[in-house]
C-alpha cells in the first residue's frame, strides 16, 4: 500500500510477520543490510543494544533500546532491568508466558518525535531452545530491518547463554513494514538484484565479515 507519513512523504507500507527458523545459521551477514557509517557499524549497533555503549546519549537522543530494556526508568525514577527479570523467569520456568520486556513509556513516547520502533520482546524455551518474538510498531524494511534483526538475535543468543540453552527460532512482527519514498529508486534496484540472483553474492559468513573489518 502507498501511505502518507508524518515526515511529509509517502511510503510503501504493509504489516509483516517474518519467521526465521535458524537465525544463527551461516551465512548470516548481508552486506547490503549494513547501512551504518562503516561495515563495523553492525557490531557497534549490537553493542548499543546489548552493552549500552550509547546510553550516555539518552538525554539527547531520547532513548536507546539498551536503556529501555536493561534500565527501564519509571516516572518515580525506579529502574527495572527487564532483561535480568526475563532471565530469572526463564530459569525458574522455561515454559513461562511472562518472560517479556517492553520499551514504550507513554508519559514520554506519546509526544516524542521519534519514539521507539521496537515495542516488546517475548521469550520462551521451546523444545530445549530459546525462542524470541520481536514486536515492532514501525520498521524501515530497506534501511533498518536487517540490523534490527541481527542485533535482536544477538540479544536472543545472550539470554540463551545466561539460561544455559541454545537459541531457537526468531519471529519478527512489524505493524508497519515500510520503505520511504526517498528510497524507492534504490529499493527497486535492490528488488531487481534479488530477482536476478545478484543479492545472493552479498551474503557472507560471520567469520568472513570479521576478517573484512579486521577483528
Amino acid at each position: 500500500m502507498l501511505i502518507d507519513t508524518e515526515y511529509g512523504e509517502k511510503s510503501i507500507d504493509a504489516p509483516a510477520v517474518i519467521i526465521v527458523k535458524n537465525p544463527h545459521s551461516e551465512p548470516r551477514i548481508h552486506l547490503k543490510g549494513i547501512v551504518a557509517g562503516s561495515l563495523k557499524g553492525l557490531l557497534d549497533y549490537v553493542d548499543e543494544v546489548i552493552k549500552g555503549i550509547h546510553d550516555h546519549l539518552v538525554e539527547k537522543i531520547g532513548y536507546t533500546y539498551h536503556e529501555r530494556l536493561f534500565n527501564y526508568r519509571l516516572p518515580n525514577d525506579v529502574i527495572i532491568n527487564q532483561i535480568d527479570e526475563v532471565i530469572k523467569k526463564l530459569k525458574k520456568a522455561p515454559y513461562t508466558r511472562r518472560a517479556q520486556a517492553i520499551t514504550w513509556q507513554p508519559w514520554k513516547d506519546l509526544e516524542a518525535e521519534h519514539p521507539p520502533c521496537l515495542q516488546r520482546i517475548w521469550f520462551r524455551v521451546v523444545e530445549g531452545k530459546l525462542a524470541m518474538h520481536a514486536h515492532m510498531r514501525s520498521n524501515d524494511a530497506f534501511k533498518a530491518a536487517f540490523m534490527n534483526m541481527y542485533a535482536f538475535t544477538e540479544l536472543q543468543k545472550y539470554i540463551a547463554q545466561q539460561i544455559g540453552v541454545e537459541p531457537g527460532y526468531y519471529i519478527h512482527i512489524a505493524d508497519s513494514y515500510h520503505v520511504y519514498e526517498r528510497d524507492f529508486k534504490w529499493f527497486d534496484k535492490f528488488v531487481e538484484q534479488i530477482r536476478n540472483g545478484e543479492s545472493r553474492q552479498k551474503w557472507i559468513t560471520t567469520q568472513d565479515y570479521l576478517k573484512k573489518i579486521k577483528i
